[in-house]
């Protein structure tokens, strides 16, 4: 089977969030289960990374008339592992300091889009699914149909579209059809791509892909209501009979307290004593007194959709009265930062803020911490519960998205779960979460390894999740 993953971003070249890890980590995956899969990604020529330069080849150029005018477009090949990635290049488009956020970002992944379909013939790759992620590659299935459709070797081209965050969705004034796509519009109507006037990439991905995916199951669930569907609930009703929800994996080989070269101790399931020296290690780094407390950990984007506000008016209230300890890692909305570093200078001892972005800090925060705090308004997938379990540390999470479906919340009768959630989305019944799960660390010290070996147990590594998509293409195909 053929399959082209196409993406705006991928670990290790460029990443924002999740969509880099799942654009590098499934592609692997299903190559080791023997897909012929290729990825194809915009060259940011100012922001590829250096060690990787010299290998890249050029091994093509054409051009695609964007509105009247033909633009330059150049195909870059290079061999990752055992995953071939090409790049479209075109220095107009892609020669910026930043991956998205321009004004003109409809002409530039317009351009991107039909770049990957004459691309096809160019370097004779015909794939039999196209697997395209989020709005920057989701007007592909409209163009198969539209504009390209009188193509034969492209009239048994399957697509997928998988859906990492549906907030952003690509919206474009009508103009974007002629002016880019050089299309009329036939499909400017609400089963189409129309969406209050505009045009909406994402939309028209979702009428017009083969299959919908989204990265949890409970996010395809709940991306079909008013609450969460972002305007799109009646869309995704509409087309629920192909729309599946994959939670996504993590790369369990990067992520292993046994080998992580970010950790000053290692450890696994069976011995754990490496976990309380990288305690010792975190506390003394971040300028906390090394006590045996319970000590949460944070490594977030500091916004309103991650919780932030609500676990700050948490431990407003909390850390007066709990002995316990905070580490934050993570920048955000300038209040939220204020807010954290206030309750640092507020509560010196208890509390560690740390305003910035560390990869090394943020492994050492994963795997010193005994409890990480995740209160999210909403999660598509999340992967850093998957990472902290993964370290023996309990996540304690919102039950919704894909937090709902990784972390199997605690039961003192049965002594069954991986963590701690809660579902009413309010700062008091966090909590009250914050306290039970501290309770259990210190009256409770064997509830809470055994709840340790659980998390450590939960099996989410990629093939899991790879079966699922092959699945789907296999489906796809009859």
């Amino acid at each position: 089977m053929k399959v082209l993953f196409a993406a705006a971003e991928g670990v290790p070249f460029y990443k924002t969030g999740g969509l880099g890890d799942v654009a590098y980590a499934l592609p692997k995956t299903l190559r080791q289960a023997g897909v012929d899969i290729r990825v194809v990604l915009p060259y940011y020529g100012q922001l590829f990374p250096a060690q990787y330069r010299a290998q890249v080849s050029d091994v093509a150029q054409f051009t695609v008339m964007v509105g009247g005018e033909q633009k330059y477009v150049g195909i870059k090949q290079l061999q990752l592992g055992t995953v071939p990635y090409y790049f479209i290049d075109n220095e107009e488009f892609f020669g910026r300091e930043g991956l998205y956020g321009y004004w003109d970002d409809g002409g530039r992944f317009g351009f991107f889009q039909m770049a990957i379909i004459e691309m096809l013939q160019v370097i004779d790759f015909i794939p039999d699914v196209l697997h395209l992620n989020d709005w920057h590659t989701a007007f592909i299935p409209v163009l198969l149909k539209d504009k390209y459709s009188w193509i034969t070797p492209y009239q048994g081209i399957k697509t997928q579209l998988t859906i990492h965050n549906l907030q952003f969705q690509g919206w474009f004034p009508p103009a974007v059809l002629t002016d880019v796509f050089g299309i009329g519009r036939q499909f400017f109507h609400d089963d189409g791509y129309a969406q209050n006037g505009a045009v909406n990439f994402l939309k028209g991905g979702i009428n017009f892909a083969d299959l919908v995916s989204t990265v949890s199951p409970s996010y395809a669930r709940e991306i079909q209501t008013p609450q969460f569907g972002e305007h799109l609930d009646g869309t995704l009703r509409k087309q629920a009979g192909k729309l599946v929800g994959i939670l996504n994996g993590i790369d369990t080989q990067l992520y292993d307290p046994a080998t992580d070269k970010h950790l000053p101790a290692h450890y696994t399931a069976g011995d754990l004593s490496g976990k309380a020296k990288d305690k010792r290690a975190l506390q003394r780094s971040v300028g906390l007194p090394q006590r045996k407390v319970p000590l949460f950990g944070i490594v977030s984007r500091l916004t309103r959709q991650k919780g932030m506000d609500q676990l700050l008016t948490a431990l407003n209230v909390l850390l007066p009265g709990e002995d316990i300890q905070v580490v934050m890692l993570g920048t955000g909305d300038s209040e939220l930062e204020v807010g954290f570093n206030t309750l640092r200078d507020r509560f010196a001892g208890k509390v560690a803020s740390l305003v910035k972005f560390d990869e090394a800090l943020a492994q050492q925060i994963y795997a010193g911490a005994d409890f990480f705090v995740m209160p999210s308004a909403f999660e598509p997938s999340g992967l850093a519960q998957m990472m902290a379990m993964r370290y023996g540390t309990l996540p304690i999470v919102h039950e919704t998205g894909g937090l709902r479906d990784s972390v199997t919340p605690y039961d003192a009768t049965t002594g069954a779960g991986t963590g701690f959630s809660y579902y009413d989305f309010t700062p008091q019944v966090l909590i009250d979460t914050l306290v039970r799960a501290a309770q259990v660390y210190r009256d409770e010290p064997a509830a809470y390894q055994q709840l340790q070996q659980q998390a450590m147990a939960a099996d989410f590594a990629w093939p899991k999740a790879a079966k699922q998509y092959l699945a789907g293409y296999e489906r796809l195909q009859g």
